[in-house]
């Protein structure tokens, strides 16, 4: 019986039959809508948002019932519930969500990304919507205060004016001020990466500075006497109650040790480590729904970003790595900064000890640093020298050197201070960082393209000749006659790879941004300092005194025994392939999909052929076997053909739906 006829006799007989005896309490309508939405969101193989798989559970409801009443009608009986109802039901909620996804695709809200639609297990899912939901609803009031809901529904985008631009620059720079803690962190990260956001937001978020109320001594003494094994007056022979500086992971006190030494103690603020994972939640989550919703965003790799943003959080709250990084970057910097020493037998996960630098940083006082009466180019010379020698040379680098990490000692020694973030490269990064700068200073395409094609692990020739076209016109309008290039050029660099969807592994990309942002130090540092046309005769001189007769006879030593046992072979393979040309077994072999993303699309497209002719055989073989009469009996009122039948057209739809699904996120993508 069709749908309408249901409706007629429905229509013409007010009285329906009777349902389960488990339906006559209102729970239990609410768990069977909540089942079809669990269910239903699992056979399709997609994340439901509660809203919209609500709706759909209560069409798909009204569609069972309608059936359900269409044959009790039709055969005077009580019909099988579970087939009658549950079958038809499942399958238009299913129709409904495929119908949503196919053309709503940006979806209605930003779920919660702890809350129930991410979790199928709704107990576990509500236990985590107890614990974030008042910082997540406080984040999301904020955000919809600010007018940026639209844009996180990905229903507008930044494009516009330039004065709309730098508009809602100031809107998302002042969500992330009152939103505090980790996300005023994001704001500073996000102020570096010029390949995903325009120059107005960048500079916005520059002005963001990571303060926060500093905790007073009294609650803060737990957390020493824990991490310490004493009272700090124990510990040390002064201890200044009042901080130096408080920022949202931890805040500074100066001392003095026993043996007269000024020192500056680090102490994480009290339960830091829930704060943070509270706030990091919650940033993955919105990364998650914005790159759902927003295409740019997923090419540009926000939950990557999100996620190594996390890591990056995560490791600035244990202070054991970022002693590490500090003893790291001292051995790499060589003699042109000062790095602080750190006093291990004082320093825990959660309490750092460190040298006390006497110095000025370049972005509070200008006028000290006049009073200091250092060369500033000679200085900002040296902190180049240093943070090349530490990228080109040794591998391990300050990541970021904005004018607050930056000391001006009494003497005009550089000093670098703050290692929560530290980038690392290895050998193969380190060459093909060379050679990208070398091919900058010769204005040399191809050798831009060679190392941007090994730092990326671009293999296609296509992409090669389109990247050095594409660098080859860069350069042209950045470094052609009387222009003076910048460090913008790199931030050129980042964005062409994300037009080309290229991801840079995150380390090489830190070397980017740490390049950025070490222009803008130079520059309020030395006013009219150019890091290009500096780097380029410092990175020269690195490289001549890496390159030593004594080096490069090493080097070649190296290569030869690397290279020896393919030599060993080279006789014996060319005596085979004379060999097979004698005698005609010389023969090639081609690879048809030598491409993994050749091989992925093929076998995307076959199974999913596969499963929408399934589907439609399955379908259609159920609905013969529903018309078919008679057979043994599963039930009083159901035969085994019927259910069969049923069971058929449920796994047929799933199939076939499931495949309309893919498209739809394929094309969405």
């Amino acid at each position: 019986m069709t749908g309408l006829a249901a409706l007629t006799v429905l229509a013409s007989n007010p009285a329906p039959p009777a349902l389960p005896s488990a339906f006559d309490s209102r729970l239990a309508y609410v768990l069977l809508l909540i089942a079809l939405v669990l269910v239903s969101g699992r056979l399709l193989g997609i994340r439901v948002s509660w809203v919209r798989g609500l709706v759909a559970a209560f069409v798909g409801f009204v569609a069972g019932f309608v059936f359900y009443y269409g044959q009790a009608v039709q055969t005077g009986s009580t019909p099988d519930f579970a087939l009658d109802f549950g079958v038809p039901a499942l399958v238009v909620t299913m129709l409904v969500l495929a119908v949503a996804e196919v053309g709503y695709r940006p979806g209605a809200i930003p779920t919660m990304p702890t809350g129930l639609a991410h979790v199928p297990r709704p107990l576990k899912a509500m236990r985590r919507y107890l614990r974030f939901g008042r910082r997540y609803l406080q984040v999301l009031w904020i955000v919809a205060r600010n007018g940026l809901n639209p844009y996180l529904r990905g229903r507008a985008s930044v494009s516009g004016s330039s004065g709309q631009r730098a508009a809602l620059a100031v809107r998302f720079r002042r969500t992330l001020e009152e939103s505090g803690g980790v996300f005023i962190k994001l704001g500073q990260v996000l102020s570096t990466r010029p390949d995903l956001l325009p120059p107005a937001f960048i500079a916005t978020l520059s002005e963001l500075q990571d303060s926060a109320p500093p905790v007073p001594y009294e609650m803060l003494e737990p957390v020493l006497r824990s991490q310490l094994g004493a009272a700090p007056d124990e510990v040390f022979a002064e201890f200044e109650r009042q901080p130096m500086a408080a920022a949202s992971i931890a805040q500074v006190h100066r001392a003095r040790l026993n043996s007269g030494q000024v020192v500056v103690v680090k102490v994480a603020r009290p339960g830091i480590t829930e704060l943070v994972e509270r706030d990091l939640e919650i940033i993955r989550g919105f990364a998650h729904a914005f790159s759902q919703r927003v295409a740019w965003a997923r090419h540009a790799g926000v939950v990557d970003l999100a996620n190594g943003f996390a890591t990056a959080v995560w490791e600035e709250t244990d202070f054991r790595i970022e002693a590490a990084n500090i003893d790291a970057v001292s051995a790499a910097g060589g003699d042109e900064v000062r790095i602080p020493r750190v006093f291990p037998a004082l320093s825990t996960d959660h309490v750092l000890v460190m040298e006390w630098l006497d110095g000025v940083k370049i972005r509070d006082s200008q006028d000290l640093l006049n009073a200091i009466g250092v060369d500033r180019s000679q200085v900002a010379r040296r902190l180049l020298r240093s943070l090349l020698r530490q990228i080109l040379i040794e591998g391990v680098f300050h990541a970021d050197p904005h004018p607050g990490n930056v000391l001006i000692l009494r003497d005009g020694t550089p000093a670098l201070i703050d290692f929560g973030s530290v980038g690392r490269l290895d050998v193969a990064q380190q060459s093909a960082m060379r050679s990208l700068l070398l091919g900058v200073d010769r204005r040399d395409a191809a050798q831009m393209r060679d190392a941007l094609a090994e730092l990326a692990g671009v293999r296609d020739a296509r992409t090669q000749d389109a990247l050095e076209r594409a660098l080859s016109q860069m350069l042209a309008t950045r470094l052609g006659p009387g222009m003076r290039p910048g460090a913008e050029l790199f931030a050129d660099v980042l964005r062409m790879l994300v037009d080309f969807e290229l991801a840079l592994p995150p380390h090489v990309a830190a070397v980017f941004r740490c390049l950025v942002t070490a222009e803008g130090t130079l520059a309020q540092l030395a006013p009219g300092f150019r890091v290009i046309d500096e780097s380029r005769s410092v990175a020269a001189d690195l490289l001549i005194d890496k390159v030593t007769v004594a080096g490069l006879r090493q080097a070649a030593r190296d290569e030869f025994l690397s290279q020896l046992p393919i030599l060993r072979r080279l006789p014996r393979h060319l005596d085979q392939l004379a060999g097979a040309i004698e005698d005609g077994r010389l023969s090639m072999a081609v690879s048809l999909f030598g491409s993994e993303q050749d091989r992925q699309f093929v076998s995307t497209l076959v199974g999913r052929s596969i499963y929408a002719f399934l589907g439609a055989s399955i379908a259609i073989a159920s609905v013969m076997l529903l018309s078919a009469p008679g057979g043994p009996q599963l039930s009083p009122e159901v035969s085994l053909p019927h259910g069969l039948g049923y069971a058929g057209l449920l796994v047929g739809a799933v199939l076939t739906l499931r495949v309309i699904v893919g498209v739809a996120r394929d094309r969405a993508a």
